[in-house]
């Protein structure tokens, strides 16, 4: 993983992770336009239109700038592939992990690269103590990307947010920065 802090962006061996643009938000619409998404996703409307994407894009860059989240567009030769985001809790050097692969990008390590990146710039560039992410419990390749990246379950809270009128588990995982 290398960062250049000049323009904000994170390469590694097969992505560039990079601030979102008002231009992203075609692209960002058409890959959250998707049930499959929508349902393994704790804040993500559906149908999702090109003014929801319009709307999450535009505070991204102040922000990122003020130090209170990190949102990365994974675009690279330019597809876009999915977001990277990481939030941050100043108060207690942590902050959470949340993330959105497009379904045809599905089972290619994707969300693992970019999870193992930004987990990487939490310790390294921003000095965090600890790092965590929540899924949905049915959502096991969620639970897979997190496992992969050294987190561990810390927990799951049963019947702790309600999707589509039922009530789902959401499982919690960390990982404790030791260098």
């Amino acid at each position: 993983m290398y960062y250049d802090e000049q323009t904000k962006t994170i390469t590694t061996n097969r992505l560039l992770l990079r601030l979102f643009q008002k231009e992203d938000a075609a692209e960002v619409a058409k890959l959250c336009n998707n049930y499959n998404i929508y349902k393994h996703t704790l804040n993500l409307p559906y149908p999702y239109q090109i003014d929801d994407a319009v709307s999450w894009i535009k505070n991204h860059h102040d922000n990122f700038c003020e130090d209170k989240l990190y949102e990365f567009a994974d675009k690279t030769n330019g597809r876009l592939y999915g977001s990277i985001a990481l939030s941050n809790n100043q108060r207690f050097l942590h902050g959470e992990i949340a993330y959105f692969i497009g379904e045809v990008f599905w089972g290619k390590g994707f969300a693992t690269e970019a999870a193992k990146a930004i987990l990487q710039f939490a310790f390294t560039e921003k000095h965090y103590h600890k790092v965590f992410a929540r899924c949905f419990l049915s959502n096991a390749a969620s639970s897979k990307v997190l496992q992969k990246i050294g987190m561990e379950k810390e927990g799951v809270l049963k019947e702790h947010v309600k999707k589509e009128d039922r009530f789902k588990d959401l499982v919690y995982y960390g990982v404790i920065n030791k260098q």
